[in-house]
């Protein structure tokens, strides 16, 4: 395995339930996320990624069981604070209203964290580690194809240093060159950063070539969790059908 910095932090997940009504979507989860991996889950719809999600970021609360982040409870008060988190969000999340530029540099001006001129310079920095350029700074989002506006997103996470950040579904609506593309953006970054990095995800392509682990969540329960290899020699038919046709890696495709 590559070597990483030391930046990321870990997550530890015990016996977490959530049932919404009589419905129950999260039974029992129990598994570590280690410091600095890239930790992948899959499941179908339904199958609970979102809710499990969204306890992460600390938008829900577990019925039982636990979250820790950095051996913190996520649900306690200032967590946020303590621990560098950051988020790419499924859509995006930009504001149309705002320039690239603004967009990404947005949590440093809002906050006044760093002056203006500090602030344009981390921008270009963070804009850089993905791979755009200072002509990109000006234009607005609607004028951008959307594999520039998933990396101007990741761009906007990186400001804030992380030491874990989560993608949510980041390669959904990308054609499958420009899903490679950004695939091979999230593993350089791990490398580069060390933020332990946790992605959530359908896209079998982007799992297989990016994840140092992947768990696959089926109705709330786990069914199998391994290495790239590991899942690959599971028995279980659901991951075997997944399985059935070839795939290609986004370090095999920029090879090829």
């Amino acid at each position: 395995m590559t070597s990483r910095p030391p930046n990321g932090i870990p997550v530890s997940i015990r016996s977490l339930r959530k049932s919404f009504g009589q419905q129950p979507v999260l039974k029992g989860l129990e598994f570590e996320i280690r410091s600095g991996e890239i930790f992948v889950l899959m499941g179908p719809s339904g199958s609970g990624k979102s809710v499990f999600l969204r306890h992460l970021i600390g938008l829900e609360s577990p019925d039982s069981g636990e979250i820790r982040i950095g051996g913190e409870l996520a649900t306690s008060e200032g967590v946020g604070d303590r621990f560098r988190l950051a988020m790419v969000f499924q859509s995006g999340g930009l504001l149309n209203s705002l320039s690239v530029a603004e967009n990404v540099g947005l949590m440093l001006s809002e906050l006044r964290l760093k002056p203006p001129a500090e602030i344009d310079r981390i921008v270009a920095d963070r804009l850089a580690l993905v791979k755009l350029g200072p002509e990109v700074a000006d234009k607005y989002p609607n004028e951008l194809s959307g594999g520039m506006r998933k990396r101007v997103a990741i761009a906007r996470a990186l400001v804030a240093d992380p030491q874990l950040i989560l993608f949510d579904e980041p390669t959904s609506e990308l054609d499958p060159l420009v899903a490679l593309t950004i695939g091979r953006e999230i593993l350089n970054l791990n490398r580069r950063t060390g933020a332990t990095t946790v992605v959530v995800t359908h896209d079998r392509d982007l799992a297989f070539g990016i994840a140092d682990r992947i768990a696959f969540l089926l109705e709330g329960n786990i069914i199998a969790l391994g290495s790239p290899a590991e899942i690959r020699a599971a028995q279980h038919p659901l991951i075997q059908e997944f399985l059935a046709a070839d795939f290609q890696t986004p370090e095999s495709a920029a090879m090829g």
